[in-house]
């Protein structure tokens, strides 16, 4: 039997509906983010003190390294993306730091569970606990003397480096591996700069999603060595020469120190920078404008360049123990890197065991082929272990992009002289891939090949024409610190297109005075009022609107 109107069961339901209502009110008033927030920082905390107590500083000391690496960088991404016409800009980068500081843990996994520790950041770590240590109890002030057992240039130097950051740090592995991850994002953050700065009129929200969350530059340059390292000097090269096309000042100090850098690294790499460097500067467009000082500034300018190119030859010479620069001392180089790299399952092409240093060719007409096997290779058909397999899928997509981009590229020649930026990335590109095809070995390609898909996807992002005009869509106005050509240090803001300029305010016309005296009466002197206080309309009168009886 249904029970009647008013009777228990109704009372039971209504009691039901007020508790869920109740219920639902007071979870509307819990501050859930600040509530998630203390859940994640109860967490980390209580895994802190579970490190701590269970392993050594080593592994824990990564716990305070991370936050730290976040802390400092956050205000400095905050400051970027405030100054920055893209929209979500803050969030964008943050995700990127975040991702990048993550990838980290995968990249130690791989070289020390994976690998057993057969990996150069065990001896960077080494022998960078051991500098540390000394930098430690020394008297800076008196001189440092300590003996690395190698060369400074090349492995030593990055020793150097390492013992420098656990200096400061502590000896920490993981979290060595944590402040390198953190060197290379910024290094990216430069390339991504310096395409906003030469040549802004390309995609440039494209090209962070490209270079920010690549497989490759989000793992590779995320461990100690000299892959971090060259990414972050690189990123500054680069962040020089944009600014250099630009007209800005600065430009000079980033391409010093980010060519010191990579010299004491991979000078070879720097001549290839310095390289397409030279003919951006030689493409350059000619202010409109120029001041009487504008060209003993360019000779200035080549000079310098010219002999930085000099000194990188001599440092490749040094480096690689050749007898001078000539063809035959490239072409022995060349043959040297294929037979070191000529060893592993993940050989590329198989070589008799007599062929000490087989010769390399320095016909230029192998070099579509030299750019397919950097850029693509390996071949999802090529994989010899689950690692090539997945290299194999993003090289795959990357071939797919650079096909369906192929209208745009055909443009490249015309913007070599419109953006002589172009022209850099390109050069450097196709001297890379030139050079670095001989190196005989996939996962060896596959780390090498970080140096140069930065500027290789710079090609990606050349903007499309508009149908029938054949001139490139504004798609959006160009980052608030473009510098006008030939105006060193001018700021300007650009208006945004398509906007009507705002309109000017015209004051409206003063409303009649009637006046309030009769004909008859006389107005005293001392109260006369003066034009200006008679005829004196509102601010809103002043805007074009109207003023109240």
């Amino acid at each position: 039997m249904a029970a009647a109107p008013g009777g228990p069961g109704t009372a039971g339901t209504a009691g039901t509906a007020g508790t869920a209502g109740t219920a639902s009110a007071v979870l509307r008033r819990v501050p859930w983010p600040s509530a998630l927030a203390a859940a994640l920082v109860t967490g980390y905390v209580t895994l802190f003190v579970l490190a701590s107590v269970h392993t050594s500083y080593d592994t824990w000391g990564a716990l305070l390294i991370l936050p730290a690496l976040m802390a400092i960088g956050t205000p400095l991404l905050a400051r970027i993306a405030a100054a920055n016409p893209e929209r979500d800009v803050f969030r964008l980068l943050l995700l990127a730091m975040t991702a990048k500081l993550l990838c980290a843990f995968p990249r130690y996994l791989m070289a020390f569970v994976l690998y057993g520790g057969a990996a150069d950041a065990k001896m960077y770590h080494q022998k960078g606990t051991e500098l540390a240590a000394y930098l430690d109890q020394a008297d800076l002030l008196g001189g440092v003397h300590y003996d690395l057992g190698m060369k400074v240039a090349g492995t030593g130097f990055v020793i150097i480096v390492t013992g420098i950051v656990y200096a400061i740090t502590g000896p920490s592995l993981i979290g060595g591996f944590l402040v390198f991850s953190w060197l290379g994002f910024w290094g990216l953050l430069l390339f991504w700069r310096a395409l906003q700065i030469a040549f802004p009129e390309a995609d440039t929200r494209k090209y962070a999603k490209l270079v920010f969350f690549l497989p490759s530059l989000l793992f590779w340059p995320s461990s100690i060595g000299k892959d971090a390292w060259m990414m972050f000097c690189l990123g500054l090269t680069t962040y020089g020469t944009a600014r250099l096309l630009d007209r800005r000042f600065g430009a000079f100090l980033c391409i010093v120190l980010g060519s010191v850098g990579t010299a004491m690294v991979r000078p070879h790499v720097t001549a290839l920078a310095g390289a397409g460097l030279m003919v951006a500067y030689v493409l350059r467009r000619r202010p409109q404008q120029v001041s009487a000082l504008g060209p003993l500034r360019t000779i200035l300018t080549a000079v310098v360049l010219g002999a930085m190119a000099v000194l990188m030859l001599q440092q490749v010479s040094t480096f690689f123990g050749t007898d001078g620069t000539g063809g035959d001392a490239v072409n022995q180089v060349l043959s040297e890197t294929s037979r070191r790299t000529s060893q592993g399952n993940s050989m590329i092409n198989a070589t008799a065991p007599e062929d000490a240093a087989p010769k390399f060719s320095l016909n230029p007409a192998g070099l579509p082929v030299a750019v397919i096997s950097v850029l693509f290779r390996p071949f999802p058909f090529e994989a010899s272990n689950i690692q090539n397999l997945i290299q194999s899928v993003e090289c795959f997509a990357l071939l797919v992009m650079f096909v369906r981009a192929w209208p745009r590229l055909s443009r490249l020649p015309r913007l070599f002289v419109q953006r002589s930026y172009v022209a850099f990335a390109a050069v450097y590109t196709l001297l890379f891939c030139w050079a670095f095809s001989t190196i005989n070995n996939m996962g060896i390609l596959s780390r090498e090949r970080v140096q140069v898909l930065p500027l290789a996807l710079v090609l990606l992002v050349v903007p499309a024409t508009t149908a029938g005009r054949g001139r490139t869509s504004a798609r959006r106005p160009p980052p608030v610190w473009r510098v006008s050509p030939g105006q060193w240090g001018a700021r300007r803001t650009p208006e945004p297109p398509g906007l009507p300029p705002p309109p000017v305010p015209t004051a409206a016309p003063a409303p009649a005075v009637r006046s309030t005296v009769p004909p008859s009466s006389t107005v005293p002197p001392s109260s006369t009022a003066s034009p200006s206080s008679i005829v004196s309309p509102s601010p809103s009168t002043s805007q074009g609107g109207s003023t109240a009886p």
